[in-house]
């Protein structure tokens, strides 16, 4: 039995996801500067890549895969840290490479897992804690991206790709899917083949980049009352 996209667990872990969100826009208010919050979602970030990495050392796994290379393997990382210590650098590559690599996670999923093992738990909550934590920051404290954050979030990819190709090159993983597709359906079957998707992929990801950036800036002018006034790059 093997994980099969959008049956009822997939949605599940989707409708959770559009909760917890829903929780954090409805509840901004009384959260914004709640600093156990914020300690929670790292410690749940923390927990979850520690979980795997515990899990492998109990059934003996340990491979290349191992390693933090993933794009979303390093943004759950990266994101803790920012959540526990505000920094507004951190949260300009976490929002736009997190956030994008998350959902393109959860909307494709490179999944192969079933409900209720530790794979399909570890894969979704690590992703949905990605999303929720960077949103968070955002609707609640009052964050903002502005077009020079997606522009080096943008360059950041790019030397995140760097040891990843090489351990693509050396060891034949396939991290950030540089080496070839995903055997899963994903967003890179609209692409062309390899090597050229990712010369389009280049596109398409700073394409994401300023769209997210635009979606944030569209939400600030609908719902000025609701929505921390930004001091855009930094909490205001």
């Amino acid at each position: 039995m093997t994980f099969e996209p959008y049956g009822a667990p997939h949605w599940a872990a989707l409708g959770l996801l559009a909760l917890i969100v829903a929780i954090v826009c409805a509840q901004r208010r009384r959260l914004r500067g709640s600093k156990r919050a914020r300690i929670a979602l790292a410690a749940s970030a923390a927990a979850v890549e520690l979980a795997m990495l515990a899990e492998r050392a109990v059934t003996r796994d340990w491979d290349v895969y191992a390693l933090p290379f993933e794009l979303c393997s390093l943004m759950i990382w990266l994101t803790a840290i920012m959540v526990l210590t505000g920094s507004p650098r951190l949260y300009e590559a976490t929002f736009f490479l997190g956030i994008l690599g998350a959902a393109q996670a959860l909307a494709t999923p490179d999944l192969t897992a079933p409900f209720p093992t530790f794979g399909f738990a570890h894969f979704f909550l690590g992703h949905i804690l990605i999303v929720v934590s960077n949103l968070y920051m955002t609707i609640v404290e009052g964050y903002r991206p502005t077009l020079g954050s997606a522009l080096r979030a943008f360059g950041w990819l790019q030397v995140l790709a760097v040891p990843a190709a090489i351990a693509d090159m050396l060891a034949g993983t396939n991290f950030m899917f540089l080496a070839r597709k995903p055997p899963s359906a994903s967003l890179l079957d609209l692409l062309g083949p390899w090597p050229w998707y990712l010369i389009e992929l280049e596109g398409v990801a700073l394409a994401l980049c300023l769209l997210l950036l635009g979606a944030v800036k569209l939400a600030d002018r609908l719902f000025p009352t609701d929505i921390p006034s930004p001091k855009e790059g930094s909490p205001s």
